[in-house]
């Protein structure tokens, strides 16, 4: 039998396992008498940690919540398991520190031996750029402006706030989603009931907050709503394409997070998408394989423009190069 400081450790894992266990249950697993689950037990509460008795048939112990956040008792496969998921890029920025903090701490408890499989996992493997599809970086967000958000989300509270920088909004949050290594929470204005898609890297939270609300329905499933609204309102560049191609032939080449197509009567279609940049925008519609006019913005024509010169300064050098091995090869015969 385990001594008595190494049985109160076990009993905790236990708990932390799953919260709800008979005494009997809790003996079996320890090859220990019912009384000494009962004074292990006290133990545990003598060093805070807030576990409830059930008591009558069908009786149980459970682990509540407690007032300060305890010791956390992990296998060694969960151990290794926390460290590389704090060690690995998620592509939401904002929690470098408050992650490296969590991990030095992890780390620093570890037994050598965990540590060991730590470093040789981390020396024998490496992770590749997160950002690879935008020249603009991701942004950072406050993950005390996240947690404020979603308590508003469980309180039924609304919010207001600063939007890209001096824009000022009150909406009735409802759901934080993350996405495309951006955090959203989308909102229903209180005064028409519209509903949108808010980037929570663009809100300044101003006090006090908004009044209460009574929850209504959403506009069917929210992450899609997000993913689906995001082109038209989302980021910093909007385009509005007309596409040389029926909506069906536009949609059949895109993926439907890239934007919102619209059917036009001619047989054309529209196509409103937009990045983080013109760079961005450009790729992803010249991806698109299909002729197109550039209705808005301007910026965007004159980025095209941009690289209609560069591109044919390329071709034009391309063929050069070409002329110039031709002769050569020539010259060799």
């Amino acid at each position: 039998m385990k001594k008595t400081s190494g049985r109160v450790l076990a009993l905790l894992g236990l708990f932390q396992a799953r919260p709800e266990w008979t005494a009997s249950q809790l003996a079996e697993r320890l090859g220990v008498t019912e009384r000494t689950v009962r004074n292990d037990i006290a133990r545990l509460r003598e060093l805070d940690y807030p576990v409830h008795a059930v008591r009558g048939r069908g009786g149980y112990y459970r682990l509540g919540p407690g007032a300060k956040l305890p010791p956390l008792v992990l296998d060694d496969n969960e151990a290794v398991a926390v460290a590389v998921g704090l060690r690995t890029v998620t592509g939401v920025a904002g929690f470098a520190e408050s992650g490296g903090r969590a991990l030095a701490k992890l780390e620093h408890m570890m037994p050598d031996r965990l540590r060991r499989r730590l470093a040789s996992l981390r020396d024998a493997t490496e992770a590749g750029p997160v950002n690879t599809d935008s020249n603009v970086e991701d942004p950072e967000v406050d993950p005390g402006l996240l947690t404020e958000i979603a308590a508003a989300i469980r309180d039924r509270r609304g919010l207001r706030a600063f939007y890209r920088g001096d824009e000022r909004i009150e909406f009735e949050p409802y759901k934080l989603i993350a996405w495309q290594r951006r955090w959203f929470v989308v909102g229903r204005a209180p005064d028409d009931g519209t509903w949108m898609p808010y980037r929570v890297d663009w809100l300044t939270l101003r006090l006090p907050g908004g009044r209460h609300f009574t929850p209504v329905q959403p506009p069917g499933d929210l992450t899609e709503f997000v993913v689906r609204e995001v082109a038209r309102t989302g980021w910093s560049v909007h385009a509005r394409l007309v596409v040389d191609a029926p909506a069906e032939d536009v949609l059949a080449r895109i993926n439907p997070a890239v934007g919102v197509v619209e059917s036009r009567p001619d047989g054309r279609s529209v196509l409103v998408t937009g990045g983080d940049s013109l760079e961005t925008v450009a790729v992803w519609i010249g991806m698109l394989g299909l002729g197109f006019t550039v209705e808005s913005p301007d910026e965007l024509v004159g980025h095209l423009r941009l690289l209609a010169d560069r591109y044919t300064a390329a071709v034009k050098a391309a063929d050069e190069f070409a002329s110039e091995r031709s002769a050569g090869t020539a010259d060799a015969l």
